[in-house]
């Protein structure tokens, strides 16, 4: 466990222990009693705007994604006025949050941080993530505890470092940079599919910064929770404003107004690319040019070379592709794999899928749960009807929306390298095979690289410690986040810090000093200490 001590106190900026949720355990109890009580209460969430819920009596159901039946509560949503409001809201707090010691603006979320770690928050807010989300005990754990955790506490800490780089001074001046937050408010976009994606709207508020916060609807009852965590902390009314509501009734509101000052962003490539056009078109009307940080999609690859450990490869396809339902932007869903190799991991691959259980995540023995609502269930059983009509199929292939909206896991084998099942994102637990020969190494390496627009994570396996190097060279801006005999999940924060190029975001890596830095504005002053009483300099005299 790292600590960061001196003028910062002490605090942990370790990552935090996930439980084991072993039978018999006291989170196992724990945890059940959380899930009956979000099942028995009846959440009715709406916009908080400067502290005050704002109702428009536009509702739709909160559901559970593996019981579509079960309804969690109803959620009202927003619209353009109530966009407005909440930019009006944090304006108003941006006027005293950012002149605040930081001491004063940390203390709410480290004390949250230890509230979430260490009492009935971890429960709570896990048991809300595998209702709302879908997702198993252990996969709740390390997204809305852990990392959430791990998230507030590296902000604190990396601020703290930022604000130690100062210039240096000479004698007779003082020079020093001040980190300010940025002028205006931050639009916060976070996706459904982690919890501790409410880190978009925590982070910048650390720096003093205030935040309109547009969750993904689909998870708006872990973003309600979220906030009334902070909230129940001590966190100021107006800091966070949360509105729910569809990107096309929130979205152009925020973006048209003249003080953005950042959009923080996370989820597919399309969303990102209209909104960056969006603050393009509207460049010339904002009092500061916006900072845009995002992070989009991926087709995460898995690369064998022949000389590949095979248990250790099929073990990592398994959980790289089918942990939360492959829907993690980093999930492995293309597998390059040597023919030398293929018979027996394909087998391999088969006979560990046939083993995993799929249904209601809250039964401790599913590994699958659903996918996040009927709109993605729609979209991957056209995908696979068609892989079974080219009779791509491996093993599963096949969908069920009768209960749930649930997608076997899946393996698929083409035999053109350029198939819309390899290059095109899915977000589904189907991991795309293509079968290269082995003598065809640095051909496949190319392929790799250019076969894709994005630019998010990857996997190399190999034995032969060349080709690694070779890899490595090869696939230099394939993934931002590269993995050399693991799988490429499952990042941790203040180790593998997160984000990718090309088509999958800014690559601002979350969790680190480089991401806050886009939301601060420093500014520089020069305290003479000597006074210039003659404007004329040595050089003009005769």
């Amino acid at each position: 466990m790292n600590i960061s001590a001196g003028r910062t106190g002490l605090f942990p900026i370790g990552p935090t222990d996930p439980y084991a949720f072993a039978t018999g355990s006291t989170e196992r109890a724990e945890i059940a009693a959380a899930l009956d009580e979000i099942r028995n209460t009846d959440f009715q969430v709406a916009s908080n705007i400067a502290g005050k819920e704002v109702r428009t009596g536009r509702t739709m159901a909160i559901q559970a994604p593996h019981n579509h039946s079960q309804k969690l509560g109803e959620l009202d949503l927003a619209g353009p006025s109530e966009t407005q409001a909440a930019i009006d809201a944090s304006l108003d707090a941006a006027r005293w949050w950012g002149t605040l010691p930081w001491e004063e603006r940390v203390a709410p979320f480290l004390k949250a941080a230890d509230m979430l770690e260490h009492g009935p928050w971890r429960a709570k807010l896990n048991a809300a993530t595998m209702l709302e989300l879908s997702k198993t005990t252990y996969q709740a754990d390390i997204d809305a505890a852990c990392e959430t955790v791990d998230f507030i506490r590296a902000n604190v800490k990396n601020m703290l470092d930022m604000y130690e780089t100062q210039p240096g001074s000479q004698a007779g001046a003082w020079n020093r940079i001040e980190y300010r937050p940025l002028e205006g408010f931050v639009f916060a976009v976070t996706p459904f599919n982690f919890t501790c994606m409410n880190n978009l709207a925590f982070g910048p508020a650390v720096l003093g910064n205030t935040v309109v916060w547009k969750p993904a609807e689909s998870a708006s009852l872990v973003a309600h929770l979220s906030l009334q965590l902070l909230r129940e902390a001590g966190l100021p009314d107006g800091v966070i404003n949360v509105v729910y509501g569809t990107g096309g009734d929130v979205g152009p509101t925020a973006l048209g107004n003249e003080h953005l000052a950042a959009v923080h962003f996370t989820g597919s490539t399309g969303t990102f690319q209209h909104m960056w056009q969006e603050v393009g078109k509207n460049v010339g009307t904002y009092r500061n040019y916006p900072r845009v940080v995002g992070e989009t999609g991926g087709k995460d690859f898995i690369l064998a070379h022949p000389s590949a450990d095979l248990e250790a490869l099929a073990v990592a396809c398994i959980r790289g592709a089918y942990e939360f339902q492959g829907q993690k932007c980093s999930a492995a869903s293309r597998l390059y794999v040597p023919r030398s190799l293929w018979p027996r991991l394909k087998d391999r691959l088969v006979a560990l899928t046939e083993q995993i259980k799929v249904g209601d995540p809250t039964d401790p023995e599913v590994y699958v749960g659903a996918v996040i609502n009927s709109r993605q269930h729609a979209k991957h059983t056209e995908i696979l009807a068609r892989a079974r009509a080219e009779k791509a199929v491996v093993v599963g292939g096949n969908t069920d929306d009768s209960i749930g909206w649930f997608v076997d896991p899946t393996i698929l084998e083409v035999t053109d390298p350029h198939s819309p099942l390899i290059t095109e994102e899915i977000f589904a637990p189907v991991l795309t095979t293509y079968v290269y020969e082995d003598s065809d190494w640095n051909d496949v390496l190319r392929l790799v690289d250019t076969s894709t627009p994005y630019g998010l994570t990857g996997a190399v396996f190999a034995e032969d410690r060349r080709a690694v190097e070779e890899a490595d060279a090869a696939l230099r801006y394939t993934a931002g986040n590269f993995y050399i005999n693991d799988k490429p999940t499952g990042s941790v924060v203040g180790q593998q810090p997160f984000g990718g190029a090309r088509a999958s975001g800014t690559n601002d890596k979350a969790g680190t000093v480089w991401n806050l830095i886009r939301f601060a504005s420093p500014r520089t002053t020069k305290e003479n200490h000597l006074r210039v009483t003659d404007y004329r300099y040595p050089h003009l005299e005769k």
